[in-house]
Order: C-alpha cells, then structure tokens, then sequence
C-alpha cells in the first residue's frame, strides 16, 4: 500500500507542523536539507548519529515516520561536484553521515548531482485562479552567467576560493564525478541499509551556465543505475520534473522504474508544458492524469511514500499550509480509491 508523506523544508519540522501533518492523514515525513536549526552537526561537515537519532525521535514523538532526508547541504559535498581537491575528506564525511544514518534508523538519502541547483525559475500566477507557483519560461529566465568559483546550487560556499568562475563542465565530465560519488558512497549504504535516491535535474535543460546536467531524460536514470547495480542505488522519483522533460513519457517512465524496484520515494506534483517553458499548477489540473499516475504505480507494486513536493500557494493567511492541504486531501482521496479497486 503506498503512502502519504510530507516534505518539510530547513526550519519548518516543528511540534506545529507535524501535528499539521498528522492532521491531513499524513503518516511519513522527508526531511529537505536541515540544517544547523534542526541537525547541529551540520557544521562539522557530516550529521552526527545522535542528530539524526533526535529527529527521528522527535518525528515519531507525533506519530510520523522519517522516512527520508533530502539533499546534503551543499558544503559537504562540493568538492565531490567540482571534482576539487577536498573531494576525498568530503567523501569520509559522506560516509560518516550515511553510516549514521543507517545507525538511527532513517533508510532513504535523496540527492541532487548538480551544479548550478535548481536555477533560473520565476514565480507567477500560474495556477488556477491566479494562484502563485514556479514556472521556467525561457523569455523571463535570468542570463546565464558561470558560475563563480566558491559556488554550488546557487550558494556562496568558499570566500576564499580564488576570483574567475569554474567555466564550463561537459557531461562525460559530471557523469565521471557522479561515477566516483556512487562507486565511493553505494557501498557503504549497502552495509547501513541506506538507500540513495536521485533526484531528476529541474529545470531539465541539458546544460545551464555552461554546466552539463545529468538527468534531463527519464533514460538518463538507467545510465545511472547502471553504475553501480544495486537496490541502495536508487531513484528520487519527481514525477513533476519527469513530465517536465521534452520528449518523455511520464506513465511509460513511471512503469520502467517502479516495476524495476528502483523508485525509493515520489515527489507527486502537476505541470503544464515542457522545458524549456512549463508552469507548475495545482495537483488537478495539470497535464498529467494523476490517477492514471496512481493506477501504474500500484499496477507495479510500488509500495512506498508519495509526497506532493511543493504546490501553489493559495491567496489565504496560511498559503503554504492551504496549498499543502489541498494536495494532500486529494492525494488521500485518491489513494483510498485506488486501493480499494480491484487487483
């Protein structure tokens, strides 16, 4: 039976929104990127086994299940991304955190191999009833500048990296930084019992400030699958992003990858359009059939935790709890359905 989670960004995993959560018939919770405020470990370059044990804890304190943290904070691993000379002690660190993690009991690490992050998007009134929410629109993104040196994902990490800009970074280039981060780090989640999952690059557009980006395609994931053949190698199935790509097919992908076991948690969210110009929208009423979505996922045994990612943000005092709300009601709804039909 798949289940209903929700994804708390740095800050908000509080008594109040867990007990939000739990309101909305919520039963699991990913973690994006917490920082110093809620894992103070952060600064030491790696989370800390009691860090992560106090918020697993404090998560189950509410009824709720961790089911995954997502993204390692960018000065963890920036080396490892540029290819740079820390690159190695970065990876120690890396170990250090996902043995913890195993140790503590939470099984999934999302990440994102990128450099530029998620980049270039705009905010507007995309959605129904003029309902804020991101959208790339390729007229209205900002020019397309390197990336300076000290930079990853958009944030200042060294100030005193040298002056000039990383310059251009081809695909057989990262595709060989990503093969020594899962060669190094897969099996050592292997023996934590720590899955790691892949998120899709967003916007996905092949190559953004002169750097290349992996997975722009839905056959993108299996050349990454392919590196390291393992069930901890796995995907951060954002089926938003999926639809997104040009050229995909997002049920045919959801087909490949669920039925393949490789899909270790979804972000289940609506567009409209392709890259390079698409809007995000409410979870109703985009391009994708969402229950048909659904229906394939179940066809193929997929079993585990859907979040709604991020949503519009509703003209209301609370427009990130109402824009939650609304998503996760109707993913409930859904799923109950789609789990009473028959086999």
């Amino acid at each position: 039976m798949m289940k209903l989670g929700l994804g708390l960004y740095a800050g908000m995993i509080t008594d109040e929104n867990l007990r939000f959560a739990r309101q909305m018939g919520v039963t699991h919770i990913v973690a994006h990127l917490p920082g110093e405020e809620t894992l103070p470990s952060t600064r030491e370059g790696y989370w800390s086994y009691e860090d992560l044990r106090r918020l697993r804890e404090f998560v189950e304190s509410h009824g709720l299940k961790l089911e995954a943290i997502e993204n390692f904070p960018p000065h963890h691993w920036d080396q490892i991304l540029l290819a740079g000379p820390g690159r190695d002690e970065q990876m120690e660190n890396l170990k250090k955190t996902i043995r913890n993690m195993g140790r503590a009991g939470i099984p999934i690490m999302g990440y994102y191999f990128s450099l530029a992050g998620v980049w270039g998007r705009v905010m507007g009134p995309f959605a129904r009833g003029g309902a804020l929410s991101p959208g790339y629109i390729e007229e209205q993104a900002p020019e397309q500048r390197p990336i300076p040196n000290g930079e990853v994902w958009g944030h200042r990490i060294r100030d005193d990296a040298p002056p000039g800009d990383i310059g251009t970074v081809s695909h057989e280039e990262m595709w060989e930084r990503l093969t020594y981060f899962l060669e190094n780090l897969v099996p050592v989640a292997e023996e934590a019992g720590v899955r790691l999952a892949a998120h899709p690059d967003d916007p996905p557009i092949p190559v953004l400030r002169g750097t290349a980006r992996l997975i722009t395609h839905p056959d993108h994931y299996q050349r990454l699958l392919d590196i390291v053949p393992s069930y901890y190698n796995g995907v951060e199935f954002c089926q938003g992003t999926i639809a997104e790509m040009p050229g995909a097919d997002v049920y045919e992908a959801i087909r490949r990858y669920a039925s393949a076991g490789k899909i270790c948690y979804v972000h289940f969210r609506n567009v409209r359009g392709k890259a390079p110009n698409y809007r995000e929208v409410f979870i109703d009423e985009g391009d994708v059939d969402m229950i048909r979505a659904l229906r394939i996922y179940k066809e193929c045994g997929y079993d585990g935790v859907l979040i709604p990612d991020h949503t519009p943000q509703t003209s209301c005092a609370a427009p990130w709890h109402a824009g939650m709300a609304y998503a996760l009601g109707y993913m409930r709804a859904a799923l109950t359905m789609i789990e009473r039909e028959d086999p």
